[in-house]
């Protein structure tokens, strides 16, 4: 990943989650990384829809439903996730 390619936290945040089929999941409410390198782990999901109640998500302690980084092949004006890689 070049610098160009970085994206800040802040950036990241409230953007819609999508999947490449264009099925919406829900908004960017936190995510969480690794502090050292600066690598993004998971998207914690906000008002999450409908469609990820048919999902396995993991769940954080809270209960909030958690995106792995590894699903997420675009960001953008939306965050698309490959569906495969999380069900």
């Amino acid at each position: 990943m070049t610098t160009d390619d970085k994206k800040y936290a802040k950036q990241l945040l409230g953007k819609i989650v999508v999947s490449k089929a264009g099925k919406r999941f829900g908004e960017v409410g936190n995510i969480v990384f690794e502090t050292r390198t600066g690598e993004l782990l998971q998207i914690i999901l906000k008002n999450p829809t409908g469609f990820t109640e048919g999902l396995d998500l993991e769940k954080d302690e809270a209960g909030s439903l958690l995106i792995p980084h590894s699903a997420v092949i675009a960001i953008g004006d939306f965050i698309v996730v490959a569906e495969e890689d999380i069900i």
